[in-house]
């Protein structure tokens, strides 16, 4: 009868039918620690919850039935509890053993942030116990020194192993993969013995976390010709690095090769898939991804919305919106970023506002920086540069709290609208209280140049050179036959750089033309001079 009723145990999917087999096995009686396992095991919190009250009613608890709670706690983002757990162990004098100890630095990982002496602390007892050779826990370990964004620690502890697995060399990889060093990330992978697909996985989540989209794709190709089959995370990765480049060519592929191995069920997937269409401009194919989506998250809602808010179809995106209040979907600060933005573009300036203030007394959002920069720009390009001015002052205390994007905003408008007054007052207070970037600067510049304010724009010129601040070089890419090619400003060692910039130079030379010459002043950017912009071209 007992087994009878254990056997049942993997087959509960609701709190009730393990509520149901606990009240079996109690008036049985038998021993709880499978019921317990299968809880922890689960992932479910509520089915976990459960489990760890019934394991707090025991009498007697055992150094397994201590292991398997600390693992569901770790595993249901408890980490607090995790480590209590430990502590209860020890004050009830088990003996730990190796199993103890992977879940229990796990749970520390997740702490590493606000309580980074828990994980050392546990590296001790590790060491003290004699574990410290286990290649589970050292794998952990390396995870929470990455965490902590200690890898020196974490190399010290990886060269004193003796045996090494794929394992613990491809959490070297995600280790330096999560504080953005790629270079030594591609030196730990090029040194294995021996990869995996979740090795190939980490080195691509390693170069897509330090932006370098171009070397994903690379790396992608490269599996390919190694016959290795990629996994879910592979393709989303790859997904991301064709949205970021615009290689739609690739991205179709990828797309084809996803519904091929049934990928395409994974709503992260699905959402990457939203993702990728929407920034190559294929929002028609981003929309029939989006619909095909059983369980649409908020991910995926924003996903769409975004996309479509990029295209300028404010409609569009707030009928999407509507949908997803509909489904029951929770929004979140990414929803309402899309659809401020979706209102700047059409100018719908009296519903952006309420937009903005339903955030907080409807959807209980508060409102962050990047949203008021949405108000500031709306009001700003609709030429209402008073009330955004205001705004900025009532809302994000001053024009010194805003960031680039808000100072931007106001400073070009101020160029386009002709109202330098206002441009010249708020210049003057960001110059005092803020620290504005390049970008900026040149803003000022063009600003007071149009305006005809020599004698200020000569005066944001020298401030710039003694500054001696430089201009970040923009990068374009462009898909040519599958093939992504990128162009850096001021790249003097692509194979075509003369040739580029020849045309460039002969567009320009045409474009200064008398019979070009605008009659008014034209809206795109200077920066500086046009012997500045020869110079940017010269090779």
């Amino acid at each position: 009868m007992i087994e009878r009723v254990i056997l049942l145990i993997p087959q509960c999917t609701t709190l009730n039918h393990l509520k149901q087999i606990h009240a079996n096995l109690i008036k049985l009686p038998a021993d709880l620690t499978a019921l317990i396992s299968f809880a922890a095991a689960s992932g479910s919190p509520p089915l976990f919850s459960y489990a760890a009250v019934v394991f707090r009613s025991l009498r007697r608890r055992t150094t397994f039935q201590y292991n398997t709670v600390i693992a569901g706690y770790a595993r249901t983002n408890q980490p607090e509890r995790a480590v209590s757990c430990y502590k209860d162990m020890l004050q009830e004098g088990l003996i730990r053993n190796n199993y103890t100890f992977t879940p229990l630095v796990k749970a520390c990982s997740i702490l590493a942030a606000d309580s980074p002496a828990t994980g050392l602390s546990a590296h001790g007892h590790v060491l003290k116990l004699g574990f410290f050779r286990d290649l589970f826990i050292a794998t952990a370990l390396i995870d929470f020194y990455a965490s902590n964004f200690d890898m020196s620690a974490a190399v010290e502890l990886f060269d004193e192993m003796p045996a090494k697995d794929v394992v613990l060399w491809t959490a070297m990889i995600n280790g330096y993969g999560k504080i953005g060093d790629a270079v030594n990330a591609r030196k730990v992978f090029d040194e294995m013995p021996d990869r995996n697909v979740v090795s190939w996985s980490a080195i691509m989540a390693a170069y897509s976390q330090s932006d370098d989209f171009r070397e994903v794709l690379c790396l992608y190709k490269r599996m390919e010709q190694f016959e290795l089959k990629p996994n879910e995370s592979i393709i989303v990765t790859a997904l991301t690095a064709c949205a970021r480049l615009g290689a739609l060519a690739q991205g179709l592929w990828i797309h084809s090769y996803a519904e091929k191995c049934r990928y395409t069920s994974n709503p992260i997937l699905a959402t990457a898939l939203v993702d990728m269409y929407s920034k190559c401009g294929r929002i028609d194919l981003a929309l029939l991804v989006f619909e095909k989506i059983r369980d649409r998250d908020t991910g995926a809602w924003n996903a769409i919305i975004s996309g479509v808010a990029m295209t300028g179809n404010a409609s569009k995106a707030l009928e999407l919106f509507d949908g997803m209040v509909a489904s029951g979907t929770r929004a979140n600060e990414a929803t309402f970023v899309a659809l401020l933005t979706a209102c700047t573009h059409a100018k719908w300036i009296d519903l952006g506002l309420s937009l903005f203030e339903d955030m907080s007394s409807v959807y209980a959002i508060e409102p962050k920086i990047e949203h008021c920069g949405c108000i500031v720009d709306l009001l700003a390009r609709s030429g209402r540069l008073e009330e955004a001015e205001r705004f900025v002052c009532e809302k994000m205390g001053g024009i010194g709290n805003a960031d680039g994007n808000v100072w931007g905003a106001l400073l070009g408008a101020c160029r386009i609208y002709g109202r330098v007054e206002i441009g010249d007052r708020l210049w003057r207070e960001l110059t005092s209280e803020g620290s504005p970037d390049y970008g900026i600067y040149v803003l000022a510049y063009n600003m007071y140049r149009e305006a005809g304010w020599g004698a200020e724009a000569k005066r944001v010129r020298s401030l710039l050179e003694q500054k001696r601040m430089k201009k970040t070089p923009g990068c374009s890419t462009i898909e040519v036959d599958g093939v992504v090619e990128e162009f850096l400003a001021g790249d003097v060692l692509h194979p075509h750089a003369a040739e580029v910039c020849g045309v460039l130079c002969s567009m320009l030379c045409r474009a200064r033309a008398p019979a070009a010459a605008p009659a008014t002043a034209p809206a795109a950017l200077y920066e500086y001079d046009d012997e500045a912009t020869y110079m940017s071209l010269d090779v």
